[in-house]
């Protein structure tokens, strides 16, 4: 029964290696590790026995290995043999040379026969995921398509075929619904391996799917004509995707949008109505920025290259085009560009530039002319100038010499300690206000006034 078990099992076995695409030598393999676990089991693992694979016969034969020694040093009949007997096997069998003695599988019973199955139907199994993992390995950051089955604590499994795929909740597009049956496509972001077998995660929410959607329906992204620099997206509700083209007779903008939107809006339809602004991507970060941001106008734009941040002014009509809906078209234009976006209104950042200004004039002997270029070169107050170096002042226009510079330090300095010292709030920069009489009073006349009135309270203190 044991024999045809196994004679059957190697018929098994040759199937699902062609029905599944396992090399033949893995099915050897399989089968020869499972017979000999099985001999072993019966035998005992003391005993040496090997399995090998008959290329003639198509089976796998067992033989117990015994050393040959002479009969009147014959101890252990299960792993010696003596020499009389041996040399009617091979006559040519010579004292201390190993005897291979055959073992019929038959003998090794129904219990040995059944481990043997389990063995080797567990290492196809083995083959066959790591089949499936090096394919799908392969396949990652592509495209793939199935069909929704179920839904796991959250998480839709996707029938790819030959295994499944997972959509996790954090990679869904909030609002999407899909009942068993529905055809379902998404990115293969992530392949793992795990002890149940290939573990593959497919994602609707990724940048990256964005990002390959457009490659699959835009020929000039396909062809590397138009290349896609860059992608945000907040999934089901809007995307921006940075795109430039390598080719100047060749518009990226237009390219992607297709003859009247075409191509982009089959875009759009797959996302399940997620709006998508196409941006032109440029070298100077902040064009890049500006076109971010669109279709908002920007005044002004002041840049922090070290810390990657940048103050973008914007008419007041326009502020909150430019930060968007719930600050929607500002987050994705600084996840785009990769840098800190602070939106300001023109009256704000006016309202700014006058308290910096005055807060510089605090300084003695500092007039408008010199606060403001102090101020534009990056030192909104008399702190940060007291906290700078003499080399950072100096880049200052009218402090390049090093004297200068350094006495400019050093008064912002005994300013910051002479408020610390008196224990007083720095003075702020008053706001206009109107006069029945005189009219309208500026921000500026204010300002200097009280600059006035504070630096003659300053000069009595000192007396």
């Amino acid at each position: 029964m044991a024999e045809n078990l196994f004679s059957d099992l190697s018929r098994v076995i040759e199937q699902v290696g062609k029905d599944k695409g396992i090399d033949k030598q893995v099915v050897i393999d399989a089968i020869t590790q499972g017979m000999l676990v099985a001999a072993r089991k019966k035998y005992g693992t003391y005993r040496e026995i090997e399995a090998t694979y008959n290329e003639d016969t198509g089976e796998v034969e067992l033989y117990e290995f015994k050393e040959v020694v002479p009969r009147e040093k014959f101890i252990d009949e299960e792993v010696e043999i003596p020499y009389d007997e041996a040399v009617k096997m091979d006559p040519n069998v010579q004292i201390d040379d190993s005897v291979g003695i055959k073992i019929e599988a038959g003998d090794l019973g129904r219990i040995a026969a059944q481990t043997a199955k389990q063995i080797i139907m567990q290492k196809v199994r083995d083959a066959e995921r790591n089949i499936i993992f090096n394919e799908f390995e392969e396949r990652k950051g592509e495209i793939a398509s199935g069909i929704a089955r179920r839904v796991e604590k959250g998480a839709i499994v996707v029938d790819l075929g030959r295994t499944e795929a997972y959509i996790p909740p954090r990679e869904q597009i909030p609002g999407e619904q899909y009942k068993p049956g529905d055809r379902i496509q998404g990115y293969l972001s992530e392949v793992r391996q795990t002890t149940r077998g290939p573990q593959i995660i497919m994602s609707r929410a990724d940048e990256r799917y964005l990002m390959k959607l457009f490659e699959m329906e835009v020929p000039e992204i396909y062809d590397g004509v138009v290349e896609i620099m860059a992608a945000a997206r907040e999934p089901g509700q809007r995307a921006k995707i940075a795109v430039r083209s390598k080719d100047n007779s060749v518009d990226p903008v237009g390219a992607c949008v297709g003859m009247k939107g075409s191509r982009v809006q089959n875009i759009v339809q797959e996302l399940r109505g997620e709006k998508i602004d196409i941006v032109p991507w440029d070298e100077d970060i902040t064009r890049f920025a500006c076109n971010a941001l669109a279709p908002a106008e920007i005044s002004r734009v002041f840049m922090d290259d070290t810390n990657k941040e940048m103050e973008i002014v914007v008419p007041d009509s326009q502020l909150s085009l430019a930060i968007g809906k719930r600050g929607q078209n500002v987050r994705l234009a600084a996840k785009l560009t990769s840098w800190k976006l602070d939106i300001l209104s023109e009256s704000s950042a006016s309202s700014r530039t006058a308290e910096s200004i005055f807060n510089l004039m605090l300084i003695p002997g500092m007039n408008e002319t010199m606060a403001q270029n102090i101020f534009q070169s990056g030192f909104g107050s008399f702190q940060a100038v007291a906290a700078a170096t003499t080399e950072e002042v100096m880049t200052i226009p009218g402090y390049d010499d090093p004297d200068k510079a350094e006495k400019l330090v050093n008064e912002a300095k005994a300013l910051v300690a002479k408020y610390q010292a008196e224990g007083v709030p720095v003075p702020t920069a008053p706001t206009a206000n109107k006069d029945s009489k005189s009219g309208s009073v500026s921000a500026k006349e204010q300002a200097d006034l009280m600059l006035k009135q504070e630096l003659k309270k300053l000069e009595a203190a000192d007396e």
